[in-house]
């Protein structure tokens, strides 16, 4: 493996400070010759797997051998923003083998698995198309994955694929956090009735958590794509892509809703309104930071902890595909406001998506180019 030591750039953004000089960075290539991988985790063996959208599944095996795994993926939707997208091992699997995916699914698919939610619903547009959530399990080698439940099977998706979301987060109780995306459909992120433009979050059957009636956790959502805890407390985040402006990162509350209303026009999709309007939506739960103009499109998120991260141990950590970095967040203590802003990476590695944490406090970060894509292990130098 090869590795290159980098050095983090400070800034100045909205709302934040500059502070005192970031840590240097040590990236290192896990995996490379890729295509699009959206999604990465890491077992506690140390094995490393992927998927790219298109509908592949790669490993690392910890003796650095990588091959395929074999899966069924025959109704896969992959159109534009969707395909196979998020992966998350489930919170018992040392002992279950079990983790999970969130994918475009063509027609009613299920193919007569165990299923636990309704129906599959489209974004308007007539097709039964959708986004589900599956739960599988993998051998001992790592050869091939079996899909054995549809945990949700009901989140609706575009023709053409776009905001499709989706991230998946398990938690410590086994239950599930799922980021969606509202289909470019101006009612969906307000829509109690929609899946879309949602957090949701669902016990490991798929029935609703105690805390998210319908499965809805928040809403007024634009695009989620990232979610997080904080390191040392329950504290959960998510980030979303913003519209022209204001890319943006959201502590969750249980009922919350985040503010996005691009129903102007009920017939329209009006981009023009502010991500978070409470002018429109009373109540809306302003976020913790948010990009500016442009948007930097951000799709991934993950903290930072241990004595290596200095004064930015906590910090959280953006990944940006239009702006080509990584951004640091120093939070205030309460975690509702951003101290310190800092930026690494930029131009370095083109298109960057998905962030994952990892037990020695490095993370895994992947690209987004279309071709030669790669599974970066980030470390503090």
């Amino acid at each position: 493996m090869s590795s290159v030591c980098l050095t983090l750039a400070c800034s100045s953004g909205a709302g934040a400070q500059p502070g005192a000089d970031a840590p240097g960075l040590t990236v290192t290539t896990e995996v490379d010759g890729l295509s699009r991988p959206w999604d990465v985790v890491a077992a506690p063996d140390g094995t490393i797997l992927t998927g790219e959208r298109s509908g592949r599944f790669v490993v690392k095996h910890p003796d650095g051998s990588v091959g395929e795994v074999a899966a069924d993926l025959g109704d896969l939707y992959a159109q534009g923003e969707t395909g196979l997208m998020g992966i998350e091992l489930a919170a018992d699997f040392a002992s279950s083998r079990a983790l999970y995916t969130c994918q475009g699914v063509v027609g009613g698919g299920g193919g007569g698995m165990d299923t636990g939610s309704a129906a599959p619903g489209s974004a308007g547009g007539g097709s039964d198309n959708h986004i589900a959530v599956f739960r599988w399990t993998v051998d001992e080698d790592w050869t091939t994955l079996t899909r054995t439940r549809t945990v949700i099977g009901d989140i609706p998706v575009a023709d053409g694929g776009r905001h499709g979301g989706c991230r998946i987060l398990a938690a410590p109780d086994g239950t599930l956090f799922v980021g969606t995306g509202d289909t470019a459909t101006p009612t969906v992120p307000q829509d109690r009735n929609s899946l879309g433009g949602k957090v949701l979050h669902v016990n490991a059957d798929g029935t609703a958590a105690a805390d998210a009636p319908g499965r809805i956790y928040t809403l007024g959502h634009r695009n989620v794509q990232g979610l997080a805890f904080q390191p040392g407390s329950d504290r959960l985040y998510e980030v979303e892509q913003g519209t022209s402006r204001d890319d943006e990162l959201n502590l969750l509350v249980a009922g919350g809703n985040y503010g996005y209303k691009p129903d102007r026009n009920p017939l329209i999709y009006d981009e023009s309104v502010p991500m978070t309007d409470p002018d429109r939506v009373p109540g809306a739960r302003a976020a913790v930071w948010s990009s500016g103009s442009p948007t930097i499109a951000t799709p991934g998120l993950t903290f930072v902890d241990g004595p290596q991260w200095g004064e930015w141990s906590g910090a959280a950590v953006v990944s940006s595909q239009q702006g080509k970095k990584l951004v640091f967040l120093k939070l205030t203590e309460d975690g509702t406001a951003v101290e310190q802003e800092s930026f690494a990476l930029e131009n370095q590695f083109g298109r960057l998506r998905s962030l994952t944490s990892l037990p020695d406090g490095s993370f895994l970060l992947t690209t987004d180019n279309g071709s030669g894509d790669k599974i970066l292990r980030v470390t503090a130098a």
